[in-house]
């Protein structure tokens, strides 16, 4: 009777180990709320395509998506990281901690980040030194740098509206917040002569200074999902939103956008790097996953695909800025080879 037990337990045991490693039966993504909607795109068309499970696509912020994808590999962790931004040094080091190797990086295409507002609003034209002056922690003010106290864009510069200064962005765990320090409240603290020789010669002490975002009230951590901001803004009067240039497309009768330097967010000023908030979007893929996760390869080949980010694409009419054709030309070619990425070097 004991070694018929033994044997029950035995098995069960077994049974309940199995189901610990059981594989998934569908991909999984999570990350930048950017790249969300692309993705979720590419996830019908691909289930569509290959009659296999919808893919779950979950919209964190690029610094939760990566480190969920960094935590270990197997079915308890996702497949693919969604990033409005480059995967850190410190970000592939955790992954390779846990056993992540063998990381696939590929860029999807361009975004911007604009600065919107609702259509009976009055129109900004900001130079990029203002919104560093504007939403800042640490601003300069008559020649000395202390803590922000410009209440309304008139006094940061003639000519901007009598509005309060008061805007909705996205928070800290938000790759999109992470291009917002560099490229417009470090960049436009960097415009400043005083701020541009601390940055020439203590970069650290400048980014410590210049890069905490105001929190009397001018800026509000409004979460991930940059639908709802656009829906705030249009509630407050006079308030600004601050998210990817896709929302803006999708949303072009609702709202308007600012011009940044003289120039308008557009699908041509953002390829170029005209417009002056423009970033690159990345999928980050585990290679060893292929042939693991059911229809990983198949997904990524979707991605990659001249119907999905080839010109004139389906994501095109969605918000995003395609490639050159060289690069998505190489784009599908390293979605069948999967080669690793070289670690980052920041």
């Amino acid at each position: 009777m004991n070694k018929l037990l033994g044997a029950a337990a035995a098995v069960g045991l077994l049974a309940c180990a199995d189901n610990a490693y059981a594989a998934r039966d569908y991909v999984w993504a999570a990350g930048s709320s950017t790249v969300f909607p692309f993705s979720t795109r590419v996830a019908e068309n691909y289930a569509k395509k290959t009659g296999k499970k919808s893919p779950k696509i979950e919209s964190l912020g690029t610094g939760g998506g990566i480190k969920m994808f960094c935590g270990g590999m197997g079915e308890k962790y996702p497949d693919i990281a969604n990033a409005s931004r480059p995967m850190k040094k410190s970000e592939f080091e955790a992954c390779k901690k846990a056993g992540v190797k063998d990381i696939v990086e590929i860029k999807i295409g361009f975004d911007g980040i604009v600065v919107a507002m609702d259509k009976k609003s009055p129109d900004f034209n900001f130079k990029l030194e203002h919104l560093y002056l504007g939403f800042a922690d640490q601003t300069v003010r008559g020649g000395q740098l202390g803590k922000n106290t410009f209440k309304t864009w008139a006094e940061v510069a003639p000519g901007l509206p009598k509005s309060r200064i008061l805007a909705y962005g996205p928070p800290p765990t938000s790759g999109t917040r992470d291009a917002w320090i560099e490229l417009a409240i470090e960049g436009g603290a960097a415009k400043l002569p005083q701020l541009a020789a601390m940055k020439a010669s203590d970069e650290k002490a400048f980014k410590a200074k210049v890069s905490p975002m105001r929190s009397d009230g001018g800026w509000i951590d409004a979460g991930e999902n940059d639908n709802a901001i656009v829906g705030t803004i249009e509630k407050t009067p006079n308030a600004l939103g601050v998210f990817g240039y896709s929302f803006l497309e999708e949303n072009g009768n609702r709202i308007k956008a600012a011009s940044i330097n003289g120039v308008k967010p557009t699908a041509q000023t953002i390829a170029s790097g005209a417009y002056p908030i423009s970033r690159s979007l990345y999928i980050y893929v585990k290679k060893n996953q292929v042939g693991v996760t059911p229809g990983l390869k198949e997904f990524v080949t979707e991605f990659t695909s001249d119907a999905a980010t080839g010109r004139g694409g389906y994501l095109q009419g969605r918000g995003l800025i395609p490639l050159s054709p060289k690069l998505h030309t190489d784009n599908k070619a390293k979605a069948q080879s999967l080669p690793a990425m070289p670690a980052p070097k920041s």
